[in-house]
């Protein structure tokens, strides 16, 4: 792999993989990008729910689930956040708060892997603009770069409404909104006139 230099950052940007990625990790994803720096990238999937709610995900882990009595958080699905870690829970919140282990990636942004913001949720429903996830993508120093320079991605700055108030068959499609290109339209291989 060749060495590519790092001029860019991509924190706060979304990934779009791009119809030829064969990884299934990744087809068809949409990633937020939490951390982006020259030691490399950690980001979360944000459209791929899994076979699994909060409440479930709250039982195994033995948290109470007392603040929502309409069961509407209970019913909240975990995301599969990435290859990284499967067996970790990662929270993507606004506002970000303070807890024990916070990446703050926009001053309204974070990011927590603790366990305390969990019992919060499961206590108080707060914060309450939530996406968790188990897993997360991570990528080496210039991997992404190297990967983006490839035509395995698109990226673009993200809007935190498409993670908050979108339902996740949606985020993909309005991401690729941003940049103005229909995902149908997208070619498998990226050519160069």
């Amino acid at each position: 792999m060749a060495e590519v230099a790092h001029s860019v950052c991509l924190t706060h940007n979304f990934l779009i993989a791009m119809p030829a990625m064969s990884d299934p990790n990744f087809s068809r994803s949409l990633t937020y990008i939490c951390e982006h720096n020259e030691q490399g990238a950690l980001g979360i999937s944000i459209n791929r729910p899994m076979n699994m709610d909060l409440a479930t995900l709250f039982g195994r882990i033995n948290i109470s689930l007392e603040a929502s009595s309409d069961a509407t958080l209970g019913a909240t699905p975990v995301y599969y956040g990435g290859p990284v870690q499967t067996d970790r829970g990662f929270v993507l919140h606004r506002p970000t708060g303070h807890w024990q282990s916070t990446l703050a990636i926009r001053e309204n942004i974070g990011l927590t892997s603790t366990r305390d913001i969990l019992q919060e949720i499961g206590a108080h429903g707060t914060p309450s603009e939530i996406l968790v996830t188990l897993g997360y993508a991570g990528w080496s120093a210039g991997q992404l770069e190297w990967e983006l320079s490839q035509n395995a991605w698109l990226n673009v700055s993200a809007d935190p409404q498409i993670i908050f108030d979108l339902p996740p068959e949606e985020r993909l499609a309005a991401a690729m909104h941003l940049l103005g290109v229909d995902f149908a339209n997208l070619s498998d291989v990226a050519g160069h006139a």
